[in-house]
């Protein structure tokens, strides 16, 4: 019977890639049909905006796929604590998050976003297949070190694509264009798509027959992304070109710090009371240069800059708890929940479903809201937001309370936890992308875009930080211990969106709406 477990593995995972070659055809051909049309717009938006949803979505199918499963890849291949792996895990996605800043600024002044998202593919497509490398684990084994590599070739390469892509989106619409807010919606449906498709095929590859399957499927998903986005330029219109010509020496140079930056975040990656230090040293150097800048601007958009501020510094408390999903949630999924053998890394996936789901009814609520007066305001968004993560919180506690502390909890509750936080997602994520993207003045716009980015990173360490905390004083987490965190960062969260709340009408002046102007140039305001 032994002799036999081989085959029969290999027979089921002849089907996964079937099923997943089939997958990837459909969505590849999709992506080339809309690419390849002539007409300017599709469904009522530009053709470029569905050329960027099928490159991200792709560049999400790898990211969200790994990350599905990296906490036990840390725990269980690696041999790390509880508590050691949430904080490389926070530590790592952190970085995902702060090297948009760099990114940003290099497209800004020099390369233009479309290069430079161009070059991060390539880095993510490196990183996702160094990931595939897997020796034979611990942490003597000398294989390590390619697995800091890969993770350091995937954090440099969000950090070009990240930012760049998401301001490209912006820029294939007037600024007071009423669909801003429903097309980043639509781009943040493209984001959850290659996010559910990945998280269930890379996490029950990884998790059923070997790490290397699934790293190695979200690799062949980066180079999916890489095809499509290479192959609709022409969608684009022009977006995302470089400022002013630049040379090849020069564009070689900043490519060449690319490569440096993967070398310097292999070490720090390692070493995450140092990411701490930096993130607060470097948070203070660029919230200040961002409030410099502020203070050189007229009334009407310094005070936009002053919201910009304001919605930027609520990302840490958000993502700090929302982020828990791919760590300590994902954790006690696995030991504490009663899933029917379902592997813990799937359970990933509700998220993006749910946003695919709901994100065309949200989309269609904020038009139909617009046209009566009756939208919330971004900062309104953020703090209904803040309270719903909160309550997502505290209902999986009261939950796991009343069915016992003792026995494993209900799938039901994980679910329920997942619908709570998918809605404040959706009443901030996309909100905010389209703020940055709306309140910035034009020559930083890709900086603002990157600051946003960066909060959020800080969001993601403080993440990593909670799930050590968990972890109790011997590193391992239990039932009783990740509950009670889960309670006072619940009441804390409401705290916060109660007051966000209270805040909001202020906030709401500061972004002068009414007074918006479309700063393209003359050729793209057809658009």
């Amino acid at each position: 019977m032994t002799e036999l477990k081989p085959m029969g593995l290999w027979a089921e995972s002849d089907w996964i890639v079937a099923i997943t070659v089939v997958v990837l055809g459909v969505f590849l051909a999709l992506g080339a049909k809309i690419a390849i049309q002539k007409e300017a717009e599709f469904a009522g938006h530009p053709k470029g905006l569905y050329m960027l949803f099928f490159a991200e979505m792709w560049e999400r199918f790898s990211y969200y796929g790994m990350r599905a499963i990296l906490i036990f890849y840390l725990t269980q291949h690696w041999l790390f604590s509880d508590a050691k792996s949430s904080l490389i895990y926070g530590a790592y996605t952190s970085l995902v998050y702060i090297t948009p800043v760099l990114g940003g600024y290099l497209a800004d002044r020099y390369l233009g976003q479309r290069k430079a998202v161009l070059f991060g593919g390539i880095l993510l497509a490196a990183g996702h297949s160094l990931m595939a490398v897997e020796g034979v684990g611990g942490q003597d084994d000398p294989t390590i070190n390619v697995f800091w590599a890969a993770l350091a070739f995937i954090i440099v390469g969000s950090g070009f694509l990240k930012a760049n892509i998401s301001v490209m989106v912006g820029q294939l619409y007037k600024l007071t264009d009423v669909r801003r807010d429903g097309a980043y919606t639509v781009f943040y449906m493209g984001i959850n798509v290659g996010a559910a498709i990945g998280t269930i095929l890379v996490a029950y590859l990884g998790q059923t027959i070997g790490w290397g399957w699934g790293f190695g499927l979200a690799g062949i998903g980066m180079l999916a992304g890489l095809v499509v986005f290479v192959a609709g330029k022409a969608s684009l219109n022009g977006a995302g070109e470089a400022p002013a010509p630049l040379g090849k020496g020069k564009e070689m140079v900043i490519y060449a710090i690319g490569i440096a930056a993967v070398a310097v975040i292999w070490a720090l990656v390692q070493y995450q009371d140092v990411i701490q230090t930096l993130l607060i040293i470097s948070g203070v150097s660029l919230l200040g240069y961002v409030l410099y800048e502020s203070f050189k601007l007229e009334k009407e958009p310094r005070e936009r800059m002053f919201a910009i501020l304001f919605l930027i510094s609520l990302n840490p408390i958000f993502w700090g708890l929302f982020e828990q999903a791919g760590g300590s949630m994902n954790l006690f999924t696995d030991r504490f929940v009663d899933r029917g053998g379902v592997p813990a890394g799937i359970f990933q996936s509700i998220n993006p479903i749910i946003i695919m789901l709901v994100a065309p009814i949200f989309a269609w609520l904020w038009i139909w809201l617009g046209k009566r007066g009756a939208e919330p305001s971004a900062p309104a968004k953020f703090g209904l937001a803040i309270i719903q993560m909160g309550l997502a919180n505290l209902v999986l506690v009261w939950g796991a309370a009343a069915f016992g502390i003792a026995v494993m909890t209900p799938v039901i509750l994980v679910f329920a936890y997942f619908l709570l936080a998918t809605m404040a997602e959706l009443c901030l994520s996309p909100v905010g992308l389209s703020a940055m993207n709306r309140l910035a003045p034009k020559f930083l716009a890709s900086l603002i875009m990157g600051a946003w980015f960066y909060m959020t990173a800080v969001g993601n360490f403080v993440a990593g930080k909670i799930g050590e905390a968990t972890g109790g004083h011997d590193g391992q987490i239990t039932k009783q211990g990740l509950l009670d965190v889960y309670e006072l960062f619940g009441w804390i969260a409401i705290g916060v969106g109660v007051v966000v709340l209270l805040l909001s009408p202020i906030v709401k002046r500061w972004m002068h709406l009414d007074s918006l102007q479309d700063e393209m140039p003359e050729t793209d305001k057809g658009v």
